[in-house]
C-alpha cells in the first residue's frame, strides 16, 4: 500500500515507537518524541537489514516511495542498498577532501611562516584564488582554467607581480596534491611564458665606497631624534631587515657576549625571521658601544627602538625612511632596506665568503644540512666579518674610500 501524506502528517507519537506500513518493507517509524523516520527492511545474503531513507516531512511520501523503488531495484540486481548508500557517502567525503580548497588549506597548515608572511599568503589564497577554484576537484583543474579564472583576473588589475606569486603558490599546492596522491601533476608548469612579466623591483642602495662614506657622515650629523639616529647607525652595521631592526628587544641582546639573537618566528609569537628559526647576529665593538649608549634611554622598556609616542610600541616602520629623505636621499638613491644591499655588495668586493654573507643576511641555506653547517662553520667567520665591516665603515666615514680586500686568514 502507498502511505498518504495526510496519514503521515496526522500520525501522533505514542508511549512506544510504532510503524506505519507503506508496502514492500517500507514503513514510517514514529518515535516517542514525535520524529517520523522512513525505513526499509529487507534481506541480503540471508541477513535482515534496515535502510534509512530520511525523515518526514523533509522526505515526502512520494520521495520516500521513489527511494524505496530504487533500493529494491538495486537489491534485485544483487547489490546491497545500504552498502551502496555508504559508497556514495564515502565518495562524497573523498570528493570533498580532494577539492582545491581542501588540499590548499591542508598544505597551508603545514607551512612554517613568520606572522606577516602568513597573513599575506593566506590573503592571496582566500581572496585571489579560492573564490574561483576552491570548489573544483583539484585533479580536474586544467592550466587554461587557472590562467583565465585566476591569473588573468589579477593581471587585468595591473598586479603582475602578485599574479606570479599566486601562480607560484598554486604550484606549491598542486605539487603537494601530487605528493599526497590527489593530482597527477603540477599544471602551473604549462603556463611558462603565458603571463606578462612584471617589472623587477629595485631597492635603492648606495654601493660606492665614497657614497657610503658620505652617508655615514650624514647620519652622524642628522638632526632628528637620538633613537632614529642610532637605529640608522645600527642598520648600517648589522645588516638586519628593517622589520627585524625596529622590533629588536633588549631581552634578545647580550652585550657582554656581543650578540643579538632574533627569535624563531613560532617560538616568539611575534617572530620576525623571514626564513624561520632563530638568527644570531654577532655585534662588532662599535655596535656594542652604540647599544650601551642607548640603554640608559630605552633600556627600561621592551624595545631597543621604541616609538616616539609610546615605549610600548616599536619605532614606526617609516622612521628610518623618513630620516633618509630629510637627509636628502631620494627613493632612487637609498632605502631602509638598502643598508643590507650596501653591505652585501661591498663585503663581496672585499672578498668575504659569499655563504657567510648570505647567512649574515639571514637568507636560508640550501639543502637539509644547511642550518647545521651554518651553526658549525659560519658563526665565527661572521663575527670576524662583522667587526671588519664596522671597521671599514669607520674608514669610509673618515674619507678613506678605497676598498681594501679584507680576506680572512685560512
Amino acid at each position: 500500500m502507498d502511505l498518504k501524506d495526510t496519514q503521515a502528517r496526522n500520525a501522533k507519537p505514542k508511549a512506544k515507537p510504532y510503524k506505519i506500513p507503506a508496502g514492500g518493507g517500507l514503513y514510517l517509524l514514529v518515535t516517542a518524541t514525535g520524529s517520523k523516520l522512513w525505513r526499509y527492511d529487507y534481506r541480503f545474503s540471508d541477513k535482515r537489514k534496515t535502510l534509512a531513507l530520511g525523515a518526514y516531512p523533509d522526505v515526502s511520501c512520494k520521495a520516500a516511495g521513489e527511494a524505496h523503488r530504487a533500493a529494491r531495484t538495486r537489491l534485485a540486481e544483487g547489490d546491497d542498498p545500504a552498502a551502496a548508500k555508504q559508497r556514495v557517502k564515502t565518495g562524497q567525503r573523498v570528493a570533498a577532501a580532494n577539492t582545491f580548497e581542501a588540499v590548499a588549506r591542508e598544505w597551508f597548515a603545514k607551512q612554517r611562516l613568520a606572522p606577516a608572511t602568513h597573513a599575506k599568503k593566506l590573503w592571496m589564497l582566500e581572496t585571489l584564488t579560492l573564490p574561483w577554484l576552491g570548489h573544483r576537484p583539484i585533479a580536474e583543474i586544467e592550466p587554461s582554467e587557472l590562467l583565465t579564472t585566476v591569473l588573468r583576473r589579477i593581471e587585468e588589475g595591473g598586479k603582475l607581480e602578485t599574479a606570479h606569486r599566486v601562480k607560484q603558490q598554486c604550484g606549491q599546492i598542486f605539487r603537494y596534491a601530487v605528493a599526497t596522491g590527489r593530482a597527477s601533476r603540477d599544471i602551473t608548469s604549462d603556463l611558462r611564458g603565458a603571463m606578462a612579466t612584471p617589472k623587477v623591483k629595485h631597492r635603492a642602495a648606495l654601493i660606492k665606497p665614497d657614497q657610503v662614506g658620505g652617508l655615514m657622515r650624514a647620519i652622524d650629523g642628522y638632526g632628528g631624534t637620538y633613537v632614529v639616529t642610532q637605529a640608522m647607525k645600527l642598520s648600517a652595521l648589522l645588516m638586519a631587515r628593517p622589520g627585524e631592526m625596529r622590533h629588536a628587544e633588549w631581552s634578545e641582546i647580550d652585550l657582554d657576549a656581543a650578540r643579538w639573537v632574533i627569535p624563531d618566528s613560532k617560538a616568539a609569537g611575534e617572530g620576525r625571521m623571514k626564513m624561520g628559526g632563530a638568527h644570531v647576529v654577532p655585534l662588532a665593538s662599535q655596535a656594542v658601544a652604540i647599544l650601551r649608549d642607548l640603554h640608559p634611554l630605552t633600556g627600561a622598556g621592551r624595545y631597543v627602538f621604541p616609538g616616539a609616542r609610546s615605549n610600548r610600541r616599536p619605532m614606526s616602520e617609516v622612521a628610518v625612511l623618513a630620516a633618509l629623505r630629510r637627509m636628502g636621499y631620494s627613493k632612487d638613491e637609498m632605502t631602509a632596506h638598502g643598508f643590507r644591499a650596501m653591505a652585501r655588495s661591498l663585503l663581496a668586493e672585499m672578498g668575504w665568503n659569499t655563504d657567510a654573507i648570505e647567512r649574515q643576511l639571514a637568507h636560508k641555506p640550501a639543502g637539509p644540512l644547511g642550518a647545521a653547517y651554518d651553526r658549525a662553520q659560519f658563526l665565527e667567520e661572521r663575527r670576524l666579518m662583522m667587526q671588519a665591516w664596522a671597521d671599514y665603515l669607520d674608514s669610509l666615514r673618515r674619507g678613506e674610500s678605497k676598498v681594501t680586500p679584507i680576506r680572512r686568514s685560512a
